[in-house]
């Protein structure tokens, strides 16, 4: 009798193995905790080092439109407004065509044309972006050349060059949240009398919001992101721009164009890291506002 309650109080496989997954998986959750502490850690510190061991202003940093390290001149603001500029616009102008595709392949093409149409969008959300960039290079740049003048690179191509990535991403995202909307909202909208328009408008459409917000805050951080791409189009030029035509540089150009022809330690160097702290500022930024989005949504 003592050994059959010894083998009936005794752990099942299935308590070991559940007890084995909660240490694996909470030793995985210490692990990315400590290596994401570890890079907020390493970029706060490299980022601050131009204003605690240069002495540089900070307001200067900001609002200076000189960029010229080679004289200690670290003014980001053109910076930051190109990054800025070129990710609202290329948000503002992909957002209406993503929406346009998603309403046509969940509401109003055959479901034969959505089973062949999604994989494609998928490969393209998939697509690296020197693709992007490459075919700025050899096809938008050469077209604004001839329709515009000038070099053909500026802000235009590289909000061409964003559009066309960040395009796919929010089409898929959209289809996902048209989709995720029940089918009785549709039957009872249509059985009200309500033609298949008015439905997507006033049923399909404000169900989704919550799923459209996040898909275009999502493309925008993409773009706000993007550095190879836009520095094969935009022209780098670390100055104020005055048109769409004219060559600028964003954030993550000059630091991909900068950050192997400084000296660890130097001012200049340490002013690409605090650009890059911008950047990370930045990307914190629009996570807490997909949560605030999605957060809002689920209420």
């Amino acid at each position: 009798m003592a050994n059959l309650k010894e083998y009936l109080l005794k752990p099942s496989v299935e308590t070991k193995q559940e007890r084995n997954g909660k240490v694996v998986s909470y030793l995985s959750i210490i692990l990315i905790g400590g290596l994401v502490g570890t890079i907020l850690a390493f970029l706060t510190v490299k980022g601050v080092a131009l204003f605690t061991n240069d002495h540089f202003s900070i307001w200067q940093f900001l609002f200076s439109s000189e960029w010229n390290p080679s004289n200690n001149q670290f003014g980001a603001l053109p910076m930051i407004a190109t990054s800025f500029f070129v990710t609202v616009l290329s948000g503002l102008v992909a957002l209406p065509l993503a929406m346009v595709l998603a309403i046509a392949l969940t509401e109003m093409l055959p479901k034969n044309v959505y089973k062949y149409c999604q994989p494609l969008i998928e490969l393209l959300v998939g697509i690296p972006s020197v693709v992007y960039g490459y075919l700025g290079l050899t096809i938008v740049v050469p077209e604004l050349r001839n329709l515009f003048g000038g070099t053909g690179f500026g802000m235009l191509a590289a909000t061409c060059v964003l559009f066309l990535m960040i395009l796919p991403t929010m089409t898929s995202m959209a289809i996902d949240s048209l989709r995720a909307v029940p089918k009785s909202y549709r039957r009872a909208s249509i059985g009200l009398g309500a033609t298949r328009w008015q439905t997507i408008w006033r049923v399909v459409l404000p169900s989704a919001k919550t799923g459209i917000l996040t898909a275009m805050v999502f493309g925008m951080a993409r773009a706000f992101g993007e550095a190879l791409a836009v520095q094969m189009v935009i022209g780098n030029a670390a100055v104020m721009p005055k048109g769409m035509m004219e060559s600028a540089a964003t954030l993550t150009s000059v630091l991909t164009t900068g950050i192997g022809n400084s000296v660890m330690g130097t001012a200049s160097n340490n002013a690409l890291w605090s650009l890059a702290f911008i950047l990370l500022v930045m990307s914190l930024l629009f996570n807490v506002l997909i949560r605030l989005v999605s957060k809002r949504g689920g209420h």
